[in-house]
């Protein structure tokens, strides 16, 4: 069975750098399942894996405009921490956070914590790189009715109900 719309695929990946230089990868035991032509992953990535099937093994790269596009330093502030999802204790540089926005929730990574404010970052982390996705479909299979109607897949890596 051929990758192509509406099947769920399943795949294990290494994510690189342009450098090579490994950012992360799916466990081997948990690989990612998608709906594809869902727009559940990179458009350029879902277009890359068109057509493949179970074994099939593929480098695909990505400019900065076809994964998370460029940095945009405004999406660089300070927020006061009572905006947080949640009840952080001790926040330090790095850690990700949950921001409560009237738009809803938003994920920043931390660049300065202080007592009552933080200094949050909101670009993708991967914003402003070319990426390397090794890829190796494990499994296609055709959608269930309701992954369909949810726009997802469903068991491993997917969502759960």
């Amino acid at each position: 069975m051929k990758v192509s719309r509406d099947k769920v695929v399943t795949f294990s990946y290494i994510l690189k750098n342009k450098n090579h230089e490994e950012l992360e990868r799916s466990d081997e035991g948990e690989p990612m399942a998608y709906l594809h032509g869902h727009n559940n992953i990179l458009f350029f990535l879902e277009k890359a894996l068109e057509g493949c099937t179970v074994g099939d093994q593929l480098d695909v790269e990505l400019k900065v405009s076809q994964a998370y596009g460029l940095r945009d330093e405004s999406a660089c502030q300070r927020i006061p921490i009572k905006h947080l999802s949640g009840n952080p204790k001790k926040l330090k540089i790095g850690d990700h956070v949950k921001i409560n926005t009237e738009n809803g929730i938003k994920d920043g990574t931390v660049i300065k914590a202080g007592k009552f404010n933080i200094d949050v970052d909101t670009n993708h982390p991967y914003a402003g790189l070319d990426l390397i996705f090794d890829v190796r479909i494990k499994e296609v299979r055709d959608a269930e009715p309701d992954e369909l109607s949810h726009g997802h897949a469903h068991g491993v890596g997917g969502h759960h109900h």
